[in-house]
């Protein structure tokens, strides 16, 4: 990333987003880092293009909710190492989820992105999304956003969407999509029309597909349109994209080409281009590879039995989860814990109804009734934390605390100088029989690979 962000803070982008979601937790778990040093890394690398994030509301860039004192401090650490602007969402569009986190980026002085999570059920219609964009704007957001996190967003109903918030709100409005099917380039365009302020773009080869568009095709795309961004040098963006392309080749034995592809069924599984990417690596690691059509179709069951949940971190997850769960030991046989919660209420309100049975199952294997989000939240914990790193020999400082909040194994292990990065692919050699193989090893595990296998 420091390859590239220096030419990046030339090109003259709106924000980049360096940090947030699924990233913190890599940097602990995989890579030795910790993430708050990273960001700042990034900041002094590219100090004139706002910095940015995604944050999940109460659940920070975890699967649960925190205390609004944890919350607090996580973004006022964020704001201080470096992150101005925050795309904070609730996977559920649950306002009551949002606001605490709205509030601590309004504290802190930073810019509050409101995401409208994206999905198409029989619950979720243009004006239920426009309401929802009104609440974010009343809690103080200074610009909303339609998170597309599965690009299933169809132009006519992106630019339904966009002028509907513009006119309702009077606030910027920026998309967000993937191009797992292949609509997002059309979504965009319809997007520049209907007067959308930004929308979310990648950087080939790490682009299209389960990620954004890239940048070459949209400007392509925008040709003799007349909000083409007229700041964008194609010679600065050429010799970023080489870059991009020697790193790509770098990181290639970690990555699955099949997260490249268009596929028009995620337009009925809408599984998010994140999850996607994942949930084939899982499957293989379960067994269950030549399973995938089959969870994919199950996902939609569980989604419905789940009061229509959007799929996105950390729904998303869960969903999977069961409908995994459902495939292999038959039907509801087996609960997850995370569903079970989700049926029970604990993750906030759900946009349709629970399925009757699956309630009355999750409050048989509970053994408790439904249980506010807020309640799990509730009261304060920093002044607990402070305690316990102490008593660990850690430093007591905010940004330990947040983190060990999060992942307290993970915190320990770097603070104490235990962690240990993953190591990198070792360079492919001739065997015995002419086959080409691959020596991975990563976190301790190791395994080998042809290149047929690999591909």
């Amino acid at each position: 990333m420091l390859r590239v962000a220096s030419l990046l803070d030339e090109a003259g982008f709106a924000a980049l987003e360096t940090w947030g979601g699924a990233t913190i937790d890599a940097c602990l778990r995989f890579l030795a880092e910790n993430p708050f040093d990273r960001l700042r890394s990034l900041k002094e690398a590219a100090p004139k293009t706002p910095q940015m994030m995604l944050l999940r509301g109460r659940n920070i860039v975890q699967y649960t909710a925190f205390p609004e004192d944890v919350v607090d401090a996580f973004v006022r650490c964020s704001k201080e190492a470096g992150c101005d602007i925050f795309r904070i969402f609730d996977a559920l569009n649950d306002p009551d989820n949002v606001r605490p986190a709205v509030a601590a980026v309004l504290r802190a002085g930073g810019h509050v992105r409101g995401e409208i999570c994206y999905t198409l059920s029989p619950v979720h219609t243009v004006e239920r999304f426009l309401e929802f964009g009104e609440q974010l704007a009343e809690m103080g957001s200074h610009s909303l956003a339609l998170k597309d996190m599965s690009g299933i967003l169809a132009p006519g109903i992106c630019s339904a969407l966009v002028k509907g918030l513009t006119e309702r709100t009077g606030l910027p409005v920026a998309v967000h999509s993937h191009d797992t099917a292949g609509l997002a380039l059309a979504t965009y365009y319809a997007a520049a029309d209907a007067g959308a302020a930004s929308v979310d773009i990648s950087l080939p080869p790490l682009a299209n597909g389960c990620a954004q568009p890239d940048l070459t095709r949209m400007m392509t795309v925008m040709e003799n349109h007349p909000r083409c961004p007229e700041t964008i040098d194609p010679e600065l963006i050429a010799r970023i994209e080489e870059k991009v392309q020697e790193i790509y080749g770098e990181l290639k034995p970690y990555m699955d080409t099949a997260n490249e592809k268009t596929d028009s069924r995620v337009l009925k599984s809408q599984i998010p281009g994140g999850m996607l990417s994942n949930f084939r690596y899982q499957l293989k690691e379960l067994g269950m590879a030549d399973k995938m059509d089959e969870v994919v179709n199950e996902i939609s069951v569980v989604r419905e039995a789940l009061g229509w949940i959007p799929l996105v971190t950390p729904t998303s997850q869960i969903v999977g989860t069961q409908a995994m769960l459902n495939v292999k030991f038959g039907r509801w046989e087996r609960l997850a814990p995370a569903a079970v919660d989700i049926a029970l209420g604990k993750y906030g309100r759900t946009p349709g109804p629970i399925d009757d049975n699956v309630r009355a199952m999750s409050e048989k294997q509970d053994g408790a009734m439904p249980k506010k989000v807020e309640e799990a939240a509730e009261g304060g914990r920093m002044e607990e934390l402070r305690k316990e790193v102490s008593a660990k020999g850690l430093p007591a400082t905010e940004e330990c605390c947040v983190l060990y909040a999060m992942f307290p194994d993970q915190t320990k292990a770097w603070y104490s100088g235990e962690a240990k990065a993953a190591e990198p692919p070792v360079a492919p050699a001739p065997s015995g029989d002419n086959v080409r193989t691959f020596r991975l090893s990563v976190a301790g595990k190791t395994a080998e690979a042809t290149v047929e296998e690999l591909a």
